[in-house]
């Protein structure tokens, strides 16, 4: 049974993909999952396991080959094209292993991207854009395009612009996997910080075993079922 406060919920979600002249591949396999206000949870499991299978379908980014998604009690894949990209924008924030960032744009005109987006006044996103950026420490880097950015300082702004609209669920897919541990451990515990001052839920995919155990949930993804550890 689903909780009614879950923000999310999967039910019965599964994932096929389907090769021309090749057997069907089954990554997922009805996978019953729930997220509610304020949990940090890990999914952790070998490398093509359907980490990030998963947490594209708790997304949006794909859709799932059958099962529901429900947010706030809501099934996200009956939403159409434009309403699914709205509520992508306003509720939830993504950090991938890349960073994704317009190198054409710099760190603040990144992080404001997703309010302009949404039409919000120019002044208020800027303001909004500059107190990310100074919680995760990067006010001396407004002007700085990607590249005069080091890695961790580049993801850094990638976490500033998916927490710009607020979201209620914030996921992240092997975020600390292209930086060097000493840099990769400084973005998981701004994370951390962020996670406890702004109270959203934390999903977040990682190949890391020490670093999953640090949150207070566990998940491990094994041959397509979803077993929780913690």
């Amino acid at each position: 049974m689903s909780s009614s406060s879950a923000i999310l919920v999967a039910k019965d979600l599964s994932k096929v993909y389907r090769k021309t002249q090749a057997q069907p591949i089954e990554v997922l396999k009805n996978i019953n999952f729930e997220v509610n206000p304020g949990d940090r949870i890990a999914i952790v499991g070998k490398s093509g396991t359907g980490k990030s299978t998963l947490l594209h379908l708790m997304g949006t980014l794909e859709a799932p080959s059958s099962g529901k998604v429900l947010f706030l009690g809501q099934d996200v894949f009956a939403f159409s094209e434009s309403r699914l990209a709205n509520f992508r924008n306003h509720q939830l924030g993504f950090v991938f292993q890349f960073h994704y960032l317009m190198l054409e744009f710099n760190a603040l005109e990144n992080v404001m991207m997703p309010a302009l987006l949404s039409q919000m006044p120019k002044k208020e996103a800027s303001d909004r854009a500059k107190d990310l950026l100074d919680k995760v420490g990067l006010s001396d880097r407004l002007t700085h395009k990607p590249s005069q950015l080091s890695g961790g300082e580049q993801q850094r702004v990638a976490i500033a612009r998916a927490l710009m609209m607020k979201p209620k669920l914030l996921l992240t897919d092997e975020m600390t996997g292209n930086l060097d541990p000493a840099t990769g451990n400084r973005v998981f515990d701004l994370l951390q910080t962020i996670h406890s001052d702004l109270k959203m839920a934390l999903v977040s995919v990682t190949h890391d075993e020490q670093m999953a155990h640090s949150y207070d949930q566990v998940y491990q993804l094994t041959e397509g079922t979803l077993k929780r550890e913690k």
